[in-house]
């Protein structure tokens, strides 16, 4: 098993990893809509936010070799499920291609780290 700290990637909001790697999957930690540059300071809005977040993912994809067309399995958190949940999917859908959308869950919670509206995490296979 391999734990994984991105240099130059986002910054931890509590004791994790960014990514663990083993047999040929890599576990992506939940990502924050804030950027490495500005810890805890979130954009305004669920589109910004999703933006963000999927931006954090890739510099962890990044830093790993991956890209977001390795991704297998998604899960979003929100915290304002029926609010949000239109857009975040709109916005979320244009990062990856049509015909490979990763399995995927979306689960409505009561609250994330610094405020945010949305977490999303990852499950990637290395090709």
């Amino acid at each position: 098993m391999k734990f994984h700290m991105i240099s130059g990637g986002p910054k931890p909001v509590a004791p994790f990893s960014h990514a663990v790697e083993t047999d040929g999957f890599v576990f992506v930690t939940g990502q924050m809509p804030d950027t490495p540059h500005a810890p805890g300071v979130l954009p305004s809005g669920i589109v910004a936010q999703t933006r963000a977040v999927m931006e954090n993912l890739k510099v962890v994809l990044a830093g790993l070799a991956l890209g977001l067309e390795d991704v297998v399995m998604a899960r979003v958190y929100l915290t304002r499920f029926k609010e949000d949940y239109a857009l975040m999917n709109e916005t979320y859908r244009a990062f990856f291609a049509a015909d490979r959308l990763p399995a995927r869950t979306c689960i409505g919670v009561t609250g994330l780290a610094y405020g945010a509206l949305i977490e999303i995490d990852l499950v990637c296979r290395r090709p």
